[in-house]
């Protein structure tokens, strides 16, 4: 079974998704085997380099109150902590461009490494409050899940695999993909937002009893 994540490294419901996902997996067992690939989808393609204030975006974009936003936080925080992933709302404070993490997960797929390095940059922003685009966040995220941080600075200072992730960024919104988390069974078969282990569960045993 091919499942293909459409994410976003800045999106916490993204977070919950894959934690939701891997446990939903882990409760199926050798049942079904699943090859895993993260697909690129940025958020905030616009945003600057230095990035924005988290409160203010959400503002600017959603019309958000400082209540719903407050709200919507403990909401991820909880269900964060269900799925034992630590949400540090109070070391994130912006919002960056993530790019450069995408064009650093394309190179990781082709490592065998890529799931790891998804972990280590979502924990790097949403727990640790470092900023996903800055080099030395990524090469360091990169090096502690195994991969040559040499390689990973020279994928950073180049424009190595930008053609890659664009072209699947724009693969993904052809099909109509404009919100994420968004999980693609063996390119048929899609399953929306940060779902409970229990649906993506039911929905995977069910896709592969079909054949």
């Amino acid at each position: 079974m091919k499942i293909d994540f459409v994410s976003d490294v800045s999106c916490p419901w993204c977070v919950i998704g894959l934690k939701s996902l891997e446990k939903a997996l882990a409760r199926i067992g050798d049942d079904v085997k699943v090859n895993l690939h993260f697909q690129p989808f940025e958020l905030n393609p616009q945003m600057p380099r230095e990035g924005q204030d988290i409160g203010e975006h959400l503002a600017e974009k959603y019309g958000a109150t400082v209540e719903q936003t407050a709200r919507t936080q403990e909401a991820i925080r909880a269900r964060g902590d269900a799925l034992g992933f630590a949400f540090r709302m109070d070391k994130r404070s912006r919002i960056y461009n993530t790019f450069d993490a995408h064009r650093l997960l394309h190179w990781a797929h082709i490592e065998g490494r890529q799931t790891a390095l998804k972990h280590a940059l979502f924990k790097a922003y949403f727990t640790d409050g470092a900023n996903p685009g800055a080099h030395d966040v990524l090469v360091r995220a990169a090096g502690e899940v195994g991969l040559d941080t040499a390689q990973a600075q020279q994928v950073l200072t180049s424009d190595a695999y930008a053609n890659e992730v664009r072209e699947r960024e724009r693969h993904y919104h052809a099909l109509g993909i404009h919100a994420v988390p968004a999980v693609i069974i063996d390119d048929r078969h899609l399953i929306q937002g940060a779902q409970p282990p229990e649906v993506f569960e039911q929905a995977l045993r069910q896709i592969a009893a079909a054949g």
